[in-house]
């Protein structure tokens, strides 16, 4: 075992990791995020009269595609066949946090998806109500727990 890292080849050049030896095990992995607005653009979403309509679910259904898109947007990621992908949202004073939850059966985990579609899916609340505030802060995107694989179950604190 090298500690060299596992995207680099002997050589040094970036490849992609070989997972076919790996078990085919359950994996979950759940990511979120949060997007903080005017109270204005805020009550508008709520009340479902945003400029550009059905703000929520425009977010839900990009979110669900990013992951679906992962591989063509992150470089080394492996393309997976997804069993599910579910996102979330929760209203806060000052905006919404996003939850994005991503599950299959494979050789490799599902992080970077439910990463990419809590991405999206704030960045898709962004466009949606840019027009009633455009100094939104989208922030805290992180891993908040998987489960599956060698490494096992992980939980942020």
């Amino acid at each position: 075992m090298t500690n060299r890292p596992t995207h680099l080849d002997d050589s040094g050049a970036a490849h992609m990791v070989d997972v076919g030896a790996k078990p085919v095990t359950q994996r979950r992995a759940v990511a979120g995020g949060r997007i903080a607005m005017a109270p204005a653009a805020l009550e508008a979403i709520r009340n479902g009269n945003a400029p550009k309509g059905d703000v929520l679910s425009t977010a839900r259904i990009a979110g669900i595609m990013a992951a679906k898109r992962t591989a063509d947007l992150i470089p080394l990621c492996h393309p997976l066949a997804l069993s599910s992908v579910s996102i979330d949202f929760d209203w806060e004073a000052d905006g919404l946090s996003v939850r994005a939850t991503a599950t299959t059966s494979g050789p490799t985990g599902v992080e970077m998806e439910a990463l990419t579609a809590a991405s999206v899916a704030l960045l898709t609340l962004y466009d949606m109500a840019k027009a009633l505030d455009r100094a939104m802060v989208v922030s805290d995107i992180r891993l908040l727990e998987k489960s599956g694989g060698r490494s096992g179950d992980w939980r942020a604190e």
